[in-house]
């Protein structure tokens, strides 16, 4: 059954449609992980990390915003970023899995930003034909070399840290294997995405990005986890594992509790 969001193999769209399938995957990643990441506020380890984190979210907002209009003009629906975020169900979300996941300990949120900014760095520094693409990404990279500085220096502390804190970092980085693959994989939009200059390849992104991790975890004294048993599959087609539910209950309880509302 396809998506309400993006397409599956036999229903790839065309020319504005195969666009705004792809930025929509974009901002749904960014979307999501800035709502995971903002519960960390009053439950970060220090207060710093608590204005550390929530900047990183609003970064995250911020690129959600930058897309989700552009989405809407290119599928002919006029819709804005309240309508995208707040009032779409689960099935027409295009996130992948890592994002959507609860919040574990604070290792594991090191662990899912490590991964998550080095893919998203190699995703941005391509660029797009696409002109409000090709911006947000420009902006977003910077913002994104910043995010994974953060996550780089925290592995290191905590990988090289306390004998507790080596532990649990390497537990997060265990934790967190099953949802990489996802984050490169060549699904149709984005295949045909890549196929207009839209954006790139995932696959292409992945050996950058995972020797920029393996690099930060052996510095860390940490070690890579062998292959999982499993691994997350289905995000992009608006597939969801079971936490994406209570997070959208959450994320949009006042904007569907009141529609229309404007503050």
């Amino acid at each position: 059954m396809p998506s309400p969001g993006r397409a599956v193999d036999d229903a790839v769209p065309q020319g504005d449609a195969l666009a705004a399938a792809y930025l929509l995957g974009l901002a749904d990643d960014a979307m999501v992980y800035a709502q995971r990441l903002g519960e960390w506020l009053t439950n970060a380890p220090q207060i710093e990390e608590d204005m550390a984190l929530a900047n990183i979210s609003l970064d995250l907002i911020g690129q959600a915003r930058g897309l989700y209009p552009r989405v809407g003009e290119l599928d002919g629906t006029g819709r804005g970023e309240d309508d995208y975020a707040m009032l779409r169900d689960e099935r027409g979300w295009c996130n992948v899995h890592l994002v959507e996941q609860e919040r574990g300990d604070f290792a594991f949120e090191v662990a899912r930003l490590l991964w998550f900014s080095a893919s998203r760095i190699e995703l941005l520094a391509a660029g797009s034909a696409d002109r409000v693409l090709d911006g947000v990404m420009a902006k977003a990279y910077k913002e994104a070399r910043y995010h994974l500085d953060h996550a780089v220096q925290w592995t290191l502390r905590l990988g090289d840290g306390t004998e507790e804190s080596h532990r649990r970092m390497q537990t997060a980085l265990v934790a967190v294997a099953p949802y990489v693959d996802e984050l490169f994989d060549d699904d149709p939009v984005s295949a045909a995405a890549y196929a207009e200059g839209i954006g790139p390849l995932p696959s292409e992104t992945r050996e950058v990005a995972e020797r920029t991790v393996q690099r930060i975890v052996a510095e860390a004294t940490l070690t890579m986890p062998g292959a999982s048993p499993w691994r997350s599959r289905g995000g992009r087609a608006g597939i969801h594992s079971r936490p994406m539910g209570s997070l959208l209950a959450e994320m949009q309880h006042l904007a569907r509790s009141h529609p229309g509302a404007t503050w």
